[in-house]
């Protein structure tokens, strides 16, 4: 059985371009075969913030929505964030869905897919990789779009050379990782 890539959008903004974007790196995954492809949309989830009342390390949480979100992270091996970047960092919803689990993270391999204008969103992606780190991810790489709205046609994203040629070594690489990180992870019981 191939390992579960959990693809999170970041983004719940009206208009947003997070949506083409995922659906892309998502048809990109589907296409590379390495994967089992769930695409997770923050703004369809609706995660409350930080609103348990124990530590998320713990693992004890009290909310339906919390319990839910943890089955939905624990069931992946790997992760690919769609990310922008807002006011040179990572957006709150991603950064609150993140901080409301712990062991369910823990020793599993993250890409980066950041978009945005000039920057391409790499100050969140730079961020984000100090976040995962604090629960023993391994990041196996990023795949930048700078001015990614050019990119957007009738709400498709139309992908350049560069980005046809990155997404399947960045997907290849996300694979080698998980299954080098597979054996830190607790085995189901």
């Amino acid at each position: 059985m191939p390992p579960r890539l959990g693809v999170i959008i970041a983004s719940t903004r009206p208009g947003r371009v997070g949506l083409p974007v995922a659906n892309w790196i998502v048809a990109a995954a589907e296409a590379h075969g390495g994967f089992e492809v769930e695409r997770i949309d923050l703004a369809e989830i609706r995660l409350p913030f930080l609103d348990e009342p124990k530590h998320p390390r713990l693992g004890e949480y009290e909310h339906e929505h919390t319990k839910a979100w943890s089955e939905t992270i624990a069931a992946c091996d790997v992760f690919a964030f769609v990310m922008p970047e807002y006011n040179y960092g990572v957006t709150a919803p991603l950064k609150n869905a993140f901080d409301l689990l712990h062991r369910e993270w823990s020793h599993k391999a993250v890409a980066f897919v950041s978009y945005g204008g000039v920057s391409a969103g790499l100050r969140a992606a730079s961020q984000m990789t100090q976040i995962v780190s604090a629960l023993n991810m391994t990041v196996a790489g990023s795949l930048p779009i700078p001015f990614v709205r050019g990119l957007v046609e009738d709400g498709t994203l139309r992908p350049n050379e560069v980005m046809e040629q990155a997404a399947p070594a960045l997907l290849d690489e996300l694979a080698r990782v998980e299954e080098g990180t597979r054996s830190l992870r607790p085995r189901a019981a």
